[in-house]
């Protein structure tokens, strides 16, 4: 536990020594900012809908619950999973972003994250165990991307902490098999999309020239 939550614990402590939150109320704020842009949402079902149903139509499920799981699953996945964007997307990604830029930086943490996760890997009993972690990286940089879009694009840390949630309550839901073919098409397809919204969010926005 102490582990899954060390990028939400440091983002506070990154924050708080810094000054740029007060204190536990302001950066709960921050990170728990519900009212957006409804076209935001969309973005995250968007993207939600290309890292779940791409994988299942090339690969096939291995197992799948009863629907109603997923929705059962969602609020847990905030803790398994969703507050560590407090860490990727509050902070890491976007202060790379400024230096690198969108592609460069969402690389970068891609990195950092796949090997976060690598001791998972070798722990008993848990989700990651026994499994390919070439596939689980390939799988994370089409993820970061998404995630990385949406923060950039919303300025929501909250949208990136939903679509966190759903992509674990999904595959938790619906267990798909994990095929290098499925992995690449569904990354690939994340990467492409995501760069595209990034783009054209970028030219919409440039500064006007006076």
């Amino acid at each position: 536990m102490l582990g899954g939550l060390s990028p939400t614990i440091a983002s506070y402590l990154v924050l708080k020594r810094n000054n740029e939150v007060t204190g536990l109320k302001e950066w709960f704020k921050n990170i728990f900012t519900f009212k957006t842009r409804s076209l935001f949402y969309l973005l995250v079902v968007l993207l939600s809908v290309l890292f779940l149903v791409p994988p299942i139509l090339i690969s096939g499920l291995d197992k799948m619950y009863p629907f109603y799981m997923f929705f059962l699953n969602l609020p847990i996945m905030l803790v398994g999973g969703g507050l560590e964007e407090a860490g990727w997307r509050y902070i890491l990604q976007p202060e790379l972003d400024k230096k690198y830029g969108f592609i460069l930086s969402s690389i970068i943490v891609a990195v950092i994250w796949s090997v976060w996760h690598l001791p998972l890997f070798f722990i008993p009993d848990v989700g990651q165990y026994g499994e390919n972690f070439g596939l689980f990286a390939l799988s994370i940089l089409g993820l970061t991307f998404a995630l990385g879009a949406i923060r950039k694009i919303s300025d929501n840390v909250f949208l990136c902490v939903l679509f966190h949630c759903i992509a674990n309550a999904g595959t938790s839901t619906f267990v798909f098999h994990r095929t290098w073919s499925g992995i690449t098409v569904t990354s690939g397809l994340l990467i492409i999309i995501s760069t595209i919204f990034v783009f054209i969010y970028m030219q919409k926005n440039k500064p006007r020239m006076l």
